[in-house]
């Protein structure tokens, strides 16, 4: 049976799974979904359409799934998914998306710190961490195992690749590639996130191929598309390296450089 805290209110429409503890002065909303073994500490609201998967941890001050900042929400069914084993910490906010049967979504294993934002419609994969105060925009997709440093802030509708870190007090308005370190204002490319990805188990063989990829893209004179063609023609074409390759063409904004 859930916990509940008597102070806590809870919608009797509200699905809660096995396990489930409520602290003090919480608020849960009647479509709401908690998972097995959810956990909110205290003062935490989450409201809306908001499923969140199990073993969850959400700390005081925290809100999520309430109505987007977007000016342009008609209203509709429009919610928040968590996946499972995901911390937000003190006073993180997580809107729901704008548009009805749309979702912000946010992977499982991730720990997002105090204060951070993120917006509607944003797309957060597994295992990222956001420092304290990172702020997402609206539309924001961070793929696998990105790191955000404490108070960045990313625009709207840009992308962070897999396994890339950017360092704190970054502005970022273009795309960072995956397995790349961003640091810098402006935000510059110095080189892999090679602790990264060790921890992540990329092979020594791809992690040179990677370096090779780098080289090509921020030390040589070619622009994106002609580094692009030399990495696929000169570069051995791990999977990592066609990651990288796809996430370049695919950039609306373009890249950092």
């Amino acid at each position: 049976m859930p916990e509940i805290h008597p102070t806590a209110v809870v919608s009797s429409e509200a699905e809660l799974g096995e396990n489930v503890v409520i602290g003090p002065f919480c608020s849960v909303g009647p479509q709401v979904t908690l998972g097995d073994g959810a956990r909110l500490v205290s003062h935490v609201v989450v409201d809306g359409f908001t499923k969140l998967g199990a073993g969850c941890t959400i700390f005081p001050f925290a809100s999520v799934g309430l109505q987007t900042q977007d000016l342009k929400y008609a209203g509709g069914r429009p919610g928040v998914i968590i996946g499972d084993h995901t911390t937000l910490r003190e006073s993180v906010t997580v809107n729901a998306a704008t548009a009805d049967g749309d979702f912000t979504r946010i992977g499982s294993h991730c720990h997002i710190m105090a204060y951070a934002h993120i917006a509607h419609d944003c797309i957060v994969g597994d295992r990222v961490i956001i420092a304290n105060v990172g702020t997402l925009a609206g539309h924001v997709i961070l793929e696998d195992r990105v790191i955000l440093g404490g108070l960045s802030a990313v625009h709207q509708f840009t992308r962070l690749g897999r396994n890339c870190i950017v360092g704190g007090c970054a502005k970022v308005v273009q795309d960072v590639p995956p397995f790349m370190m961003a640091d810098g204002n402006p935000l510059r490319v110095p080189g892999l996130n090679a602790v990264g990805l060790s921890r992540a188990g990329v092979s020594e063989d791809s992690q040179k191929a990677l370096k090779q990829a780098h080289r090509l893209l921020y030390r040589s004179d070619l622009g994106t598309r002609d580094a692009c063609a030399r990495i696929e023609s000169e570069v051995p074409q791990t999977a990592e390296v066609q990651h990288l390759l796809q996430f370049i063409r695919s950039s609306e904004r373009g890249i950092v450089k």
